[in-house]
């Protein structure tokens, strides 16, 4: 167990995290050149196409050092913010973390929130300094940044760089002198923590976990404790590339477990195993629940096809442990599920996955938060998921919303603007730090509906990519909200009904109608978008109905037969109106989120 390292790779997103596992795993022989390509780890095609990581990554190496054989677990972590959780996981199954900084960037948001994580796990921390071949590197400044941050000593900062190969064997010495081995008991009974898992068709479900404590032999009885259920250890072993299956598996190692699961509720990420014949007393303490921020319903094209979305989602969840549902219903879609996100990244990547891996094609709905509601006579309490939830607002005391502190670090040119952006989204400047010369980090309370939709994409145009941007809820305020209500020829839309301030609903309900007349495509009769708050209407457009010219046969004569050809027209339209419906693209839910 002495010569066994766990560690993980944290950094802002695009610092070169993967690029500098290639090489990790090019230096200790693991990847052959003919597997290798870039961003080996990243095995998503989703992955590859956007450049992201989506998924952390285990991956077992082995390295030799004077005379002694080590063996290294690599995990590599995302480093969106939609994608924390995670980080958050990987990080609970390890005892180092190299952090790595770009040398031309410096620390930015995510730098500092995933230290945070590792720090309250007592990892031991790596501080790296990546990209130092690219011509903008600061070397000088960003080491600088880094000792402000974590107090380290300047030759405890590794000089490195994915492309060039600089400083890899550095890192892995690093790795084997600081990174404390895993502590463990093999006496003691066996318990391990699963951290992920993946769902195969013919084997059924795998489960990953870091073994704290004892042994486990392939054939052995295991026991999940949350779920309590009971199975065979099929087949064990270590993450390589491929699964590298072993006899046992002991206190120290990463490994995984095939034991035939194939109900996807059966495993739980953070459930603890163990054996039926020695049972371990106590349950490890996992990572926290995941926190999701955005809502949004997903509902299947076709109605026929939910059962195989809620299969889709359930296999889905096993792979994201941070995806949330819960089965609803709206009056003009269907049966649907209430999906909760990390954020807009998230929900877009779910849903692209849905298409790509399960060929489910689906509708989103505008994404929006949870609010309270407080009733008058019934002094009650309401939780509201969704917009058409509200009740009367005649017994309705005050509602409230979920507000973030946001912290936002940016270069000191672009104070103004970003200020600007906040205060326009209800938001209030509690803090203004300045970290360096250039360097501010501005601290906000904003309502989380405010951040909702476009806040990330808005912010890092404004500041030409530089700003950063981290956020944690702070608790419910109570806010002036009010419902509004899209009409579509008099029927309510309920999946474009949204709760919004009522200072901005004037604005916005103006806004999706002139939108939803531009997509919605023309009928064969007038179709009426209006915007509604309670029974009073605010703003209306008219898509305005495609028409043959019927009077085109008269030429001359009297004008009484184009004026009975027109009327026998309309009435024909008004007739058509009473059954014709109204179909909304997919689009047109979609546009509605990104109006500007």
């Amino acid at each position: 167990m002495k010569n066994i390292r766990n560690f993980c790779i944290i950094a802002h997103i695009d610092h070169g995290k993967s690029t500098l596992a290639d090489r990790l795993l090019q230096t200790t022989g693991t990847i052959s050149d003919r597997e290798m390509q870039n961003q080996a780890l990243d095995d998503m095609d989703l992955e590859r196409e956007r450049g992201i990581t989506i998924k952390s990554h285990a991956i077992q190496m082995d390295y030799e050092q004077d005379g002694e054989k080590y063996v290294l677990n690599l995990i590599d972590t995302p480093g969106h913010v939609d994608f924390s959780y995670e980080v958050s996981r990987s990080i609970a199954a390890c005892e180092g973390a190299l952090l790595i900084v770009d040398a031309s960037q410096g620390i930015e948001a995510q730098t500092i929130s995933n230290l945070y994580l590792a720090l309250e796990h007592d990892l031991e921390i790596i501080p790296i300094l990546n990209k130092m071949d690219l011509p903008g590197a600061m070397p000088e400044e960003v080491s600088d940044q880094i000792i402000e941050l974590i107090g380290c000593k300047q030759e405890d900062i590794i000089p490195a760089s994915g492309k060039t190969g600089l400083g890899v064997e550095a890192i892995l010495e690093a790795v084997v002198s600081r990174v404390p081995a895993p502590k463990g008991d093999l006496e003691a009974p066996f318990q391990a923590m699963v951290f992920d898992s993946v769902f195969n068709s013919y084997r059924g479900i795998i489960a990953y976990f870091r073994v704290l404590n004892g042994t486990l032999k392939k054939g052995d009885k295991v026991k999940f404790i949350n779920t309590e259920k009971e199975y065979f250890a099929d087949e064990i072993g270590n993450l390589g590339l491929d699964l590298l299956p072993k006899k046992q598996i002991s206190a120290g190692d990463v490994g995984y477990i095939i034991s035939g699961i194939k109900e996807a509720k059966e495993v739980k990420v953070g459930d603890t195993v163990t054996t039926v014949e020695n049972p371990c007393t106590t349950a490890v303490k996992g990572f926290e629940d995941v926190k999701p921020m955005v809502f949004a319903g997903i509902y299947p094209v076709d109605t026929d096809e939910y059962e195989e979305l809620r299969d889709a989602m359930e296999r889905l969840q096993l792979n994201d442990a941070s995806l949330v549902f819960a089965p609803e219903s709206s009056a003009a879609l269907g049966f649907g599920f209430r999906c909760g996100f990390l954020g807009m990244l998230h929900m877009e990547i779910i849903q692209e996955r849905l298409e790509r891996e399960f060929n489910m094609t689906v509708i989103t709905t505008v994404p929006n938060v949870s609010y309270k509601a407080f009733l008058r006579k019934e002094n009650q309490l309401l939780e509201l998921n969704n917009p058409s939830d509200l009740p009367d607002p005649s017994r309705i005391d005050y509602i409230e919303e979920p507000f973030i502190k946001a912290q936002i670090i940016t270069k000191s040119d672009f104070v103004g603007p970003i200020m600007s952006l906040c205060i326009n989204k209800r938001g209030m400047l509690t803090n203004q730090v300045y970290l360096t010369s250039d360097r501010v980090e501005l601290t906000f309370e904003v309502p989380m509906a405010e951040i909702v939709f476009d806040f990330y994409d808005k912010l890092k145009s404004i500041s030409k990519g530089y700003a950063s941007f981290d956020y944690f809820p702070i608790g419910y305020r109570q806010s002036k909200l009010i419902k509004l209500d899209i009409l579509l020829n008099g029927d309510p839309v309920d999946a474009l009904s949204a709760l919004v301030h009522q200072d901005n609903a004037y604005d916005l309900g103006k806004r999706i109608c002139a939108k939803l007349r531009e997509l919605i495509p023309r009928q064969q009769f007038d179709i009426a978008i209006q915007a509604a708050i309670g029974a009073k209407i605010i703003s209306r457009e008219t898509v305005k109905a495609v028409r043959k010219d019927v009077t085109a046969k008269c030429y001359g004569g009297d004008i009484s037969r184009k004026r009975k050809l027109l009327e026998k027209q309309k009435k024909g339209k008004k007739r058509m109106r009473q059954v014709g419906n109204v179909e909304v693209p997919q689009s047109a839910f979609m546009a509605v989120l990104k109006l500007d």
